[in-house]
Order: structure tokens, then C-alpha cells, then sequence
């Protein structure tokens, strides 16, 4: 039943926000790429990058982090170190990068509850840091777009099992909308029209079309 007295022009409680998020990324790397299969690894680039974006406009803490960076997997996705070229992603042995200590410090220093991640591979390095760190308390949203797996049915099966531990599937798209969430924040409003031009594809040429049109009408 609804009470309709206590009904007020309020978003959920569940809604991402840029003053409690903050972003995991883990694992982009060249030789986790070569195994991924389940959709094709340009656009799970594009929604790393689209995301990583996202959160440098809304100032979303972005916490990055590499497995054997040295000895097997490659360096850190170029783009993503070109975004943040002050930040040293923390380098694991662990494939569970919530159990590093490092990785969990990091998390924890920024205060914030509720965690975006995205990473490779979906069945192992995204589900296992999940469900670990939902089960200490955190609410966890998975960008699925941006992340990966070695099949469609390992990525499929990694989300249905985060899913059932209430992690919250995502892309990174609805992401950085419910971060925007009101076009009257014209603080933000610009960027945010950036990021969706160079990522949102046909929505992001759109915004292009759009901003031509308007242009010329104005004339």
C-alpha cells in the first residue's frame, strides 16, 4: 500500500550518486583483452573509457588497479593511464583484488558506499571482488558493458550469480546519467554532453545532430 501523505518528489535511496560513488576499475590490460570473447573488445574499450569519463566529471574517485602488470598481463589500457596520469594502478597477484589490502585501503579511504566497478574478466576478477565487497557492507552497481569475460555464457553466468547477491547490474551509460540525473545542473551539463558525443554512439551522434541543427537556426 502506498501512503500517499508521505509521498514526495524525492529520487530512491538506491540511486547512484556522485557524492557516494566511487569507481573500481580492474584489470583492463592487454592480455586479459586477448582472452576476452564475449563481446567485442572495442566497445567494452569504449564503455571503460565512456565510464572513467563519466566519473572525472562528476569528481567520482576512480580507484585503479592491474594483475601482474609486469610478467603477464601488460600495462594498464592506454587510455585509461592518458585519463589519469597521476594515479599508479595498484599491481596484484591476487586475481580477488579485494584481497589486497591495498585495494581495499584505497577503496575505503574515499569514504564512499556504494562501488561502480568494471573490469576483466567478468567470471572471475569483477564477480569475486563483488561479492566480496558486498558482503562487508557495500552496495555494488557492475558496469556490465565495460567489462568482459572468456565467453558470452561465463560473462552471462558471472552476472546472474552477482545478481542473486543483490549486485546491481549497470552500464556505464545509465551510469553517468543517474550521476547528471536533472539537465537544470548546467555545472555539469557540458562535459557530460562531451563524454556522450565521443561514447554514446547513435544517442551520442544525436546530441551532435542536434547541437548542428541548433546552431544553424540561430543564424
Amino acid at each position: 500500500m502506498v501512503n500517499i501523505a508521505s509521498v514526495r518528489a524525492d529520487p530512491a535511496k538506491t540511486l547512484l550518486s556522485p557524492d557516494d560513488s566511487v569507481v573500481l576499475l580492474v584489470d583492463h590490460q592487454p592480455q586479459m583483452f586477448f582472452g576476452t570473447t564475449s563481446a567485442d573488445r572495442a566497445d567494452i574499450i569504449n564503455a571503460t573509457v565512456g565510464l572513467a569519463k563519466a566519473a572525472r566529471v562528476f569528481g567520482v574517485p576512480v580507484v585503479l588497479t592491474t594483475v601482474a602488470s609486469k610478467t603477464f598481463s601488460g600495462p594498464l589500457l592506454p587510455p585509461l593511464a592518458e585519463l589519469f596520469p597521476d594515479t599508479q594502478p595498484i599491481d596484484r597477484t591476487t586475481m580477488n583484488c579485494w584481497e589486497d589490502p591495498r585495494v581495499v585501503e584505497a577503496v575505503k579511504a574515499t569514504g564512499r558506499s556504494r562501488i561502480v566497478l568494471a573490469g576483466l574478466w567478468t567470471e572471475v576478477c569483477v564477480a569475486l571482488a563483488s561479492l566480496s565487497a558486498v558482503d562487508q557492507g557495500y552496495a555494488v552497481y557492475v558496469s556490465t558493458d565495460a567489462c568482459g569475460g572468456v565467453s558470452v555464457e561465463a560473462h552471462q553466468n558471472a552476472v546472474k550469480r552477482m545478481v542473486q547477491h543483490g549486485i546491481v547490474p549497470v552500464t556505464w551509460l545509465t551510469t553517468l546519467l543517474e550521476w547528471q540525473r536533472d539537465w537544470g545542473r548546467t555545472e555539469t551539463y557540458d562535459a557530460v554532453m562531451e563524454v556522450v558525443e565521443a561514447h554514446a554512439g547513435a544517442y551520442g551522434l544525436g546530441v551532435v545532430y542536434a547541437h548542428a541543427m541548433f546552431d544553424q537556426t540561430a543564424r
